[in-house]
């Protein structure tokens, strides 16, 4: 078991090699339970931001051995993470899709918060099923290369804020942020992390516990606390340094994030699926949800996300009463115009469960639509890995037209097909596209 644990540790190493090299040696030596119901089709890696600090490689197992029918990828900002999980999924014989999560503005929206608190007009969105990252010098490409680089600035900007009111933590993007990342992809919440550790370092006397509570107005014992508990750490400090209200918050305007229908556009250009993002219902921008959808649909919005924890996981029953009622309107909302709904629990953040029990009374009378997402898109990243034939394609709009029931079933047919293995894959990109296709179809009709 000890070696095993190891093994478990170095499928989190930055070489992708020692990655690759210890799920194989799990894999030959584990007993997997059959794949059940449950889905995580929305989960973050260390490519942008895994509370636990977990690889591609690692979430992939790790949704083996708990016995998921399927798993999603979804990084923020990057795609680093791709073929990665692909390779993964061959290997551990799962079910996958890869995600790319980010913030846009939506113009539409401009005057009403959405789904990014306190941020009129800026939404989360997703584009969902890349089969590959973009050729750098193509034109898709470029644009990527050129999103990157103002996250870069973003996080460039944030710590110029935050330096001159902490001078005795004061960090180095290069310095003390970019090492915490396998791939040279910071996010905020590195950011943070970085500011933590830099105070631990500065105050070895007491961890920083004194800094802490002149910092974050907190009493010395609750300082204190806190040290004890990093995750909650982190949070608090987030909230004074960077979230709304903190001393390195910018209020976002319509020039910090591309526009989205600029970044529908590019997902398209990719073969991904555009795919708006829900928080919770509760905004002026979610209260009319089939308004919503509608609106970004024109813009070729073509499926949905969302992270079912935030409305039944609730401490206070008045709150999930409410937001469970709210999530029962968006599903409902979503099923009424045919769009595949994508789920999952990001794991971003210390304490989020795994995965989401869909047999649980919250989410039963909605697990069948979120299975059927999760197959639809599977069924999308096949089809568009191996014929080149995307839910959101050309060739699926001339083949299904405006009939999005019956492109649903098809999608859902082959994605419900058994886990590709390594031989099986093989066989596919050597049929060539058309090959591949009928071949594809032709099982999905035999089960």
């Amino acid at each position: 078991m000890s070696d095993d644990n190891e093994l478990i540790r170095r499928m989190d190493a930055f070489s992708a090699r020692d990655r690759e090299q210890a799920l194989r040696t799990l894999v030959g030596r584990t007993t997997f339970p059959a794949a059940g119901g449950n889905v995580n089709m929305h989960a973050h890696s260390f490519f942008s931001y895994n509370a636990s600090g977990a690889s591609p490689t690692r979430l992939v197992f790790e949704a083996r051995r708990a016995g998921l029918w399927a798993f999603g990828l979804c990084d923020f900002d990057v795609l680093d993470g791709l073929e990665e999980t692909l390779r993964a999924g061959l290997i551990a014989g799962l079910r996958v899709t890869i995600n790319l999560e980010t913030r846009a503005f939506l113009s539409d929206f401009s005057a009403v918060e959405i789904n990014s608190p306190g941020e009129p007009g800026v939404t989360y969105i997703m584009g969902a099923g890349f089969v590959k990252v973009p050729v750098t010098t193509s034109p898709e490409g470029r644009t990527f290369t050129t999103w990157r680089k103002q996250a870069a600035s973003r996080n460039l900007a944030l710590i110029a804020r935050i330096n001159p009111h902490v001078p005795e933590i004061a960090i180095a993007l290069e310095r003390d942020v970019m090492p915490l990342t396998p791939h040279d992809a910071p996010t905020e919440r590195h950011i943070i992390r970085a500011y933590c550790r830099k105070a631990a370092a500065a105050f070895p006397a007491d961890g920083g516990a004194a800094f802490w509570a002149r910092t974050l107005g907190l009493a010395p014992a609750a300082a204190l606390a806190l040290l004890r508990d990093v995750p909650a750490l982190e949070e608090k400090v987030r909230a004074k340094f960077a979230k709304k209200g903190g001393f390195g918050y910018e209020q976002p305007t319509e020039k910090s994030f591309p526009p989205a229908d600029a970044f529908v556009e590019w997902c398209l250009a990719c073969g991904a699926v555009p795919m708006i993002t829900w928080l919770d219902g509760t905004s002026a921008g979610e209260s009319n949800p089939r308004a919503m959808l509608e609106c970004l649909m024109d813009t070729g919005c073509a499926a949905v996300n969302i992270v079912p924890d935030r409305n039944w996981n609730l401490k206070d029953p008045a709150a999930a009463a409410v937001k469970q009622a709210k999530l029962g309107e968006f599903v409902a909302a979503s099923e009424a115009l045919h769009l595949p709904i994508n789920i999952g629990t990001e794991l971003n953040k210390d304490g989020l469960p795994f995965v989401d029990d869909l047999e649980g009374a919250a989410l039963k009378p909605y697990a069948a639509a979120f299975r059927r997402g999760a197959a639809i898109l599977v069924g999308h990243t096949l089809l568009s890995r191996y014929a080149g034939f995307g839910y959101a394609g050309a060739s699926a709009r001339t083949e299904f037209g405006s009939d999005l029931s019956a492109k649903n079933r098809f999608f859902e047919s082959v994605g419900a097909l058994p886990p590709l293995t390594e031989p099986r894959a093989a066989d596919l990109a050597a049929m060539g596209p058309d090959k591949a296709f009928t071949a594809l179809a032709d099982e999905a009709k035999k089960k």
